[in-house]
């Protein structure tokens, strides 16, 4: 349960600021000594360069949860777009002391993801799965007097989600679904033309010239069935993998299952191994 903090606060240029909170950094605790130097570092530095623009900052992700296997530090910054003007100059000068910071620092270990502060009043407001998790998990280093509060709302069950956001929310979930079935029709693709490579290959190291796609199933059939090569089985797996491939490309069929993934899968597999022994045999 959050302490009780009584905070006296004054008018700044239409702002509220708590003078507890004002040029206080707080101390990060993360579950490694090394990751809490590193994020109290940042904050101080880019607090020392940017003041009072950044509004706020919140250490959050597996690193906020005390995931002892994390290797990475989340930082939020949330910038003051209400008491400040944001032009394109001062946008550009903060990308460009954050990154010297960053790098500065530690670049392999941060990962800093800025909003603006109405936005994220935005994001809270409606409820987004995002703000709340920040809030819920987050420890604010840097916290103008908005953060703990709305921790407090949240704790209290205050801020509840707007049915815009469920639907919008929801919304995403069938273009997911279109987009796992377009990338599992798009892996067989790839299996077409892991055949079509080890052929051509194999084509090569018998001294023949590659055909386009199109003829690669008549060629095989010709200069490996033929003398021996290989077996016909091979002719009718190129072929087969040859024709799917080309619906999938024209849009003629769409959804493959897993299964037929694996089907196909199996059958590229095993036409790149007997390709493998051709040219291993001809070296």
């Amino acid at each position: 349960m959050l302490k009780k903090q009584y905070m006296k606060f004054k008018v700044i240029k239409n702002r509220f600021f708590s003078k507890k909170s004002k040029n206080e950094i707080k101390k990060a605790k993360l579950p490694s000594k090394a990751d809490s130097a590193i994020a109290n570092r940042f904050a101080k530095a880019i607090y020392k360069e940017m003041g009072d623009f950044i509004a706020g900052l919140i250490v959050f992700g597996s690193s906020a949860r005390r995931e002892t296997s994390t290797n990475d530090i989340d930082i939020l910054i949330i910038i003051d777009d209400v008491g400040m003007r944001m032009s394109k100059e001062i946008v550009q000068t903060y990308r460009i002391i954050l990154a010297k910071t960053v790098a500065k620092i530690s670049p392999e270990k941060l990962h800093i993801q800025t909003m603006t502060w109405t936005s994220f009043w935005e994001y809270v407001r409606a409820g987004d799965p995002v703000a709340i998790n920040i809030l819920r998990d987050g420890i604010p280093l840097i916290d103008q007097g908005f953060i703990a509060p709305l921790k407090v709302l949240l704790y209290n069950g205050r801020i509840r989600p707007s049915a815009e956001s469920v639907w919008t929310y929801y919304s995403l979930a069938p273009a997911s679904i279109q987009r796992a079935k377009s990338r599992m029709d798009m892996a067989i693709v790839d299996l077409y033309w892991a055949m079509i490579d080890s052929a051509h290959a194999a084509l090569m190291s018998i001294g023949e010239i590659p055909p386009s796609p199109s003829y690669i199933a008549d060629m095989i059939h010709k200069k490996l069935v033929e003398p021996g090569y290989v077996d016909e089985e091979y002719f009718h797996i190129a072929k087969k993998l040859y024709t799917i491939s080309k619906k999938i490309i024209r849009k003629e069929v769409a959804g493959y299952t897993g299964k037929q993934y694996d089907e196909y899968q199996k059958l590229a597999e095993k036409f790149t191994k007997e390709m493998k022994k051709i040219i291993e045999k001809r070296q």
